[in-house]
C-alpha cells in the first residue's frame, strides 16, 4: 500500500520573492486596465506607462536624483538630531527614577500635541529655511526613539540584573553589559518607527516654503495638474521608507543574533 502525499508534496516550491510581486502586478495590470478603457479618466490619475515616462524624463534631465538629494540630507539632519535627544532622554528617564521624573511626564504631554501642528510655530521661531524642516523630522523621529527605548530599558529581565550583581557587575557594568543589551530590541523596533515618521515629517516640512526637495517636485506637479509627477513622487517616498526600512531590518539581524525569534511558518 503506498502511504498517501500530503497536500502540496511533490510541487516545486514558488520562490517567496516571487509570490510576493504577484499583488503588486495584477493591482499594475488592473489599473493599466482600467486606464486604457477610460474607466479612469487621465486627468484624475495618469496610466502607469504615462507614469513611466514621467519618471524616465525626470531621471533623465537630473530632476528627481537632485531632489532626492536635497530630501535625504533633510531625513538624516532630522533622524541624527531626533535620534540623539530622544535616546538621551530616554537614558536619563530610564536608568534614574530621578530621570524618570524629571523627564517622562514633560515628554509624554509633548507626544500627545499633534507635532505637524506645531508647523506655524517652527516658522515664526526658525523662519521658512532648513531649520523648521528638519526640526519637524527630528521631532517625530525623538518621541519613537524615547518610547521604545525607554520601555527597553524598563522591560530588561529583572533576574538578569540580579544575575549580574552576583558576578559583580557595578552600576555601570550592568548598564552596559545587561541593561543597554536588554534594551537593543527596542531601540531597533524604535529605530523603524523613527524612520517611517521621518519620511511622514519630510512630506509635511518640505510644503513649508521648499525650493528643492522631492516635496517641492510634487507642490509643482498639483499647480499643473500633473498627476503622473505627483505618482512618481510617491514612489521614490514609498521606496526610499522600504529601502531604509531593509536597512534597519539588516542591522536587526546583525546585532540580535543572539535573540531568536519566529520568524513564520
Amino acid at each position: 500500500m503506498t502511504p498517501g502525499r500530503g497536500p502540496g508534496r511533490g510541487r516545486p516550491a514558488v520562490p517567496r520573492r516571487l509570490r510576493r510581486t504577484v499583488g503588486p502586478l495584477l493591482l499594475l495590470a488592473l489599473w493599466q486596465t482600467l486606464s486604457a478603457t477610460g474607466t479612469l479618466p487621465a486627468d484624475a490619475l495618469a496610466s502607469p506607462g504615462t507614469i513611466a515616462r514621467a519618471g524616465g524624463e525626470l531621471i533623465g534631465d537630473g530632476t528627481l536624483p537632485t531632489a532626492m538629494g536635497v530630501s535625504l540630507r533633510r531625513v538624516a539632519a532630522g533622524l541624527l538630531l531626533g535620534g540623539a535627544v530622544g535616546i538621551a532622554l530616554a537614558l536619563l528617564s530610564g536608568l534614574s527614577r530621578l530621570g524618570e521624573d524629571l523627564v517622562d511626564a514633560p515628554v509624554q504631554m509633548l507626544r500627545t500635541v499633534p507635532w505637524v501642528g506645531l508647523i506655524p510655530l517652527f516658522i515664526i521661531w526658525l523662519g521658512i529655511g532648513e531649520a523648521p524642516k528638519v526640526a519637524l523630522i527630528a521631532l517625530g523621529v525623538a518621541f519613537h526613539l524615547y518610547l521604545n527605548v525607554y520601555a527597553g530599558i524598563r522591560g530588561v529581565d529583572a533576574q538578569l540584573v540580579e544575575a549580574g550583581q552576583s558576578l559583580g557587575l557595578g552600576r555601570w557594568g550592568l548598564v552596559r553589559h545587561v541593561v543597554l543589551p536588554g534594551a537593543l530590541p527596542g531601540a531597533m523596533t524604535g529605530l523603524r518607527y523613527s524612520l517611517a515618521t521621518a519620511w511622514l515629517a519630510l512630506v509635511f516640512g518640505e510644503s513649508i516654503n521648499a525650493d528643492a526637495g522631492i516635496g517641492f517636485l510634487m507642490n509643482q506637479a498639483r499647480e499643473f495638474f500633473r498627476t503622473d509627477v505627483i505618482v512618481v513622487c510617491l514612489v521614490v517616498y514609498a521606496f526610499l521608507g522600504l529601502l531604509a526600512d531593509a536597512v534597519v531590518r539588516t542591522l536587526e539581524r546583525l546585532l540580535l543574533q543572539w535573540r531568536p525569534t519566529f520568524t513564520g511558518q
